[in-house]
């Protein structure tokens, strides 16, 4: 595989990548090293990637087990950098905005507090959009096992959002 070649097959992936990383990390700078790493890994072997039928799906991989050595060795506490983050569409009162600011900061908590593999399931899936194929890929369980832990993910932010709703009736 030439330059012109891993352009083509391999950088439109960037902002999947990315986006990946910096939701595993929560730090926009570590997931820019991530993505370098994945990018040098993947350019060091790239007379090896004829043989992956998605290249997309193996860089996902990649990212996903650097980041995880990254969080491993970091031990450190996740925040949520929610900076830049726009809610409603202009059109709410401000009561409106602030309960749907509100909601949005309940949600995020609730998804914090979800086990990791759960996280990354419904990252991948809900916000990444991959189909469970590529999913199987890149994390080495089975479709059932992917729409199992899928499921119990969303039941618990769902239940716990409701929780919280209805206990928090001021």
């Amino acid at each position: 595989m030439d330059l012109q070649e891993f352009k083509i097959k391999v950088l439109p992936a960037k902002q999947k990548l990315y986006r990946l990383a910096v939701f595993m990390l929560h730090d926009k700078e570590e997931a820019e090293d991530i993505l370098q790493d994945v990018f040098l890994k993947l350019w060091i072997n790239k007379h090896k990637l004829h043989a992956y039928t998605s290249i997309e799906a193996f860089a996902m991989t990649i990212t996903k087990n650097l980041c995880l050595d990254r969080v491993k060795t970091s031990k450190r506490k996740r925040t949520v950098d929610v900076t830049g983050l726009e809610v409603g569409s202009g059109e709410a009162t401000p009561y409106q905005q602030t309960e749907e600011a509100d909601s949005v900061s309940k949600v995020q908590g609730l998804l914090a507090a979800l086990p990791e593999q759960q996280k990354l399931i419904l990252h991948l899936r809900d916000v990444e959009g991959l189909s469970f194929e590529e999913m199987e890929q890149i994390t080495n369980l089975t479709v059932n096992n992917i729409r199992v832990i899928l499921s119990r993910a969303r039941k618990s932010v769902r239940d716990g959002f409701l929780k919280l709703e209805n206990y928090e009736v001021g």
